[in-house]
């Protein structure tokens, strides 16, 4: 069974051997292929052919002249949701009601597509057993004929629905189509002048309610305000209000003229008493007999000037004009003390005139609080007049426009056809086209899939890889079993290896060199300064790169010599920054050095899981930590595709090959080879025994 096992993980697919039978049969795999295409191309001509029509609906209100102010007017701050009107109108478009009147319209009970059952595989099994589905009236076949073959969709989001309606007759398909549309226009029609009729009768009813109530609102208003005297007067003011304005006003004027007759009696009799001229009051010159003083005093005083221009002061006439003027001065001051009196009265008359205004205002403020309070109920009684008065032109203005839409014509239903089906000139099924080309592709993938499966089983297609074959990996661990001038060639590495490998066969198995020798050598050469830096790669990946390690950071340290270890093959990841993040570009070159002694340092893996090989940094990282300590000392890991190798290509460097003991020859010659593939000339080979576990 290993041997099986062994064998199939040596063998591949010859892809010529594939190609090369399947066209050796091509000519089985076309004729096969054109009997299936005719014989299909037969039983699709027997297939009865059907045809599809399709009609389009556009829906969305509509308004004439007649309909389009108020529709204009109630269309404002309304919003639609389009997707329940297009389902409600698809919904109402496959009901049984209008399909019924198509069904009757186009006398589909006569047709026999329609009105046959149809054979149903559920049906036949049920009545095998005996439980046959019950027998279905004509009308109930019909529409369930039309309703799988019809098909009512919305186009994308778009207002247009479209209705799709299957028969074999092309003719017939496009009638059907376009008479569900027209019914459907015609039923949307019919059931807005119902709705607008029905919302007319029921106006008309409310409007006959409101009437009276609007009248008796109204009535209550009027008798309320004659009771209460809540009349109102201009400017929508009510009369109490009216008479309080005028009565104050009448106050501050008759407050007015009192205290301007008393002040100025106060300034008649303030000159009076302080014996000055009287000349400059207004009272006192307009009166007439004041008039009549002053002038007879103007005269006396003319002459008396006259005459003292000849007489002495003590003249008999001097002293009679004189006399005559202190006369005069006597009676203008009589006179206008009566002047004052005068205008004391008034100013008391004005008095009383102001106490009766305000006894009449008291009386006012009376009859307006009453009116104030009898507002409130009189404010109660016109919001309600008012309400009903609304409420009923409403309903006029709405009665209004639900007799203009029952007239003919004036009320457009929300649904219109734009687009009528036509009769189809290609069937809709079957698809020949499409059929034959998907028989076509099935049968030539499953005769190419049967010939590749049958040269696969049979190991016609298969054959052995060779060493080329084979990846690095599986050529380490694979025994060659072959002779030794198979491995020959021109390369002096493949002389060393056939050298190898002749000498592995012809050494007893007990001739074991000492295997201490190689270690203790590349350590003298280390700590004797030969070499600087040393790429360990191992053979097997085991712990003999760690032994190898640990030997040869000890003896540089016994030497007073500095090392730096540099982590590049464990693939362990850390806490700590180290080569994968300096690859990556995460980390400069300084972050991921760690000290770990005096003369020791450690460059780990790093935080990320893997390697970019592709950076240059690792390369740069060797050669400046070789200018800095005396030993450096890169682990690059198991030699194949996942060494780290490549990545220190142009560095510096010795590659010391890590084996075991036990390492087969061929191993180690294919990974010298690998190693010079990369371009590194290979230092040494250090041959460690194997470690084995403890096993109790």
């Amino acid at each position: 069974m290993s041997s099986d096992f062994e064998r199939a993980g040596d063998v591949r697919m010859d892809m010529g051997a594939l190609v090369a039978a399947v066209l050796s049969r091509g000519l089985r795999i076309l004729l096969v292929t054109v009997l299936l295409l005719v014989a299909t191309a037969a039983v699709l001509l027997f297939i009865p052919k059907s045809y599809e029509s399709s009609a389009s609906l556009l829906v969305e209100p509509r308004s004439n002249i007649y309909t389009r102010a108020v529709m204009d007017v109630g269309s404002v701050g309304t919003s639609v949701n389009t997707e329940a009107l297009m389902s409600s109108q698809i919904e109402l478009i496959k009901s049984r009601d209008l399909l019924l009147e198509v069904v009757d319209a186009e006398n589909l009970r006569s047709v026999p597509e329609f009105s046959n059952a149809g054979f149903s595989p559920m049906g036949f099994v049920l009545r095998l057993i005996g439980r046959g589905p019950e027998q279905r009236s004509v009308d109930e076949t019909v529409l369930g004929n039309l309703a799988d073959r019809m098909t009512v969709i919305r186009e994308r989001d778009s207002a247009v629905i479209s209705i799709y309606v299957r028969s074999t007759d092309a003719e017939l398909a496009a009638r059907i189509a376009n008479a569900i549309a027209a019914a459907h226009v015609k039923r949307r029609g019919a059931q807005s002048l119902t709705d607008t009729a029905d919302a007319t009768v029921w106006l008309q009813e409310e409007i006959d309610k409101l009437r009276p109530k609007v009248s008796a609102a109204e009535t209550a208003v009027a008798n309320y305000k004659v009771e209460n005297d809540l009349f109102v007067g201009a400017n929508s003011i009510p009369v109490t209000d009216q008479q309080l304005t005028v009565v104050a006003t009448q106050i501050a004027e008759a407050q007015q003229r009192k205290n301007d007759a008393q002040a100025r009696s106060q300034v008649i009799r303030g000159l009076l008493g302080s014996g000055q001229s009287l000349d400059g009051i207004n009272d006192v010159r307009n009166s007439v007999v004041i008039q009549g003083l002053l002038e007879t005093k103007a005269n006396l005083q003319a002459e008396l000037a006259q005459k003292s221009t000849t007489l002495l002061s003590n003249h008999p006439t001097i002293k009679a004009l004189k006399a005559q003027i202190g006369e005069l001065n006597k009676q203008i001051a009589a006179e206008a003390d009566r002047v004052a009196d005068s205008l004391d009265a008034e100013a008391k008359v004005e008095a009383d005139l102001e106490q009766r205004l305000r006894d009449d205002l008291t009386r006012a403020k009376l009859t307006a609080g009453d009116a104030t309070k009898g507002g409130v109920t009189l404010d109660s009684l016109e919001r309600e007049a008012k309400a009903q008065r609304d409420l009923l032109e409403n309903y006029l203005a709405k009665y209004s426009d639900a007799t203009s839409r029952t007239a003919s014509n004036s009320a457009l239903p929300d649904v219109r056809i734009v687009s009528e089906a036509a009769p189809s000139v290609e069937p809709a099924s079957p698809k020949i086209p499409l059929i034959l080309g998907a028989v076509g592709f099935v049968a030539l993938a499953l005769q190419i899939g049967a010939i590749l499966f049958g040269e696969l089983m049979s190991g016609r297609a298969l054959t052995e890889r060779t060493r080329a074959d084979l990846e690095p990996e599986e050529r380490d661990e694979q025994e060659y079993d072959a002779a030794p001038a198979e491995l020959a060639d021109s390369d002096p590495i493949d002389d060393e290896l056939e050298h190898a490998v002749e000498a592995g066969i012809a050494a007893p198995p007990t001739a074991a060199r000492p295997v201490d020798d190689d270690l203790a050598q590349l350590s003298a050469a280390v700590t004797a300064h030969q070499l600087r830096t040393v790429l360990l790669a191992s053979l097997d990946g085991g712990q003999e790169t760690l032994m190898v390690m640990d030997r040869l950071l000890e003896d540089a340290l016994m030497n007073d010599l500095s090392a730096v270890v540099v982590d590049a093959g464990s693939g362990e990841t850390s806490p700590l920054l180290g080569l994968t993040d300096l690859a990556a570009e995460a980390a400069d070159y300084g972050d991921v050095m760690q000290r770990a002694g005096d003369n020791l340092a450690e460059v780990p893996w790093g935080r990320l899981p893997s390697l970019d090989r592709r950076s240059p940094r690792p390369s740069t990282l060797i050669e400046a930590l070789a200018d800095i300590y005396h030993v450096v000392i890169v682990d690059t890991g198991r030699v194949g595709v996942a060494s780290s190798l490549p990545l220190f290509s142009g560095a510096r460097a010795t590659v010391v090959l890590v084996t075991s003991e036990d390492a087969s020859p061929v191993a180690i010659g294919m990974a010298r080879r690998d190693i010079a593939a990369l371009g590194f000339e290979l230092g040494r080979v250090v041959s460690l025994p194997a470690v084995r576990a403890d096993v109790a």
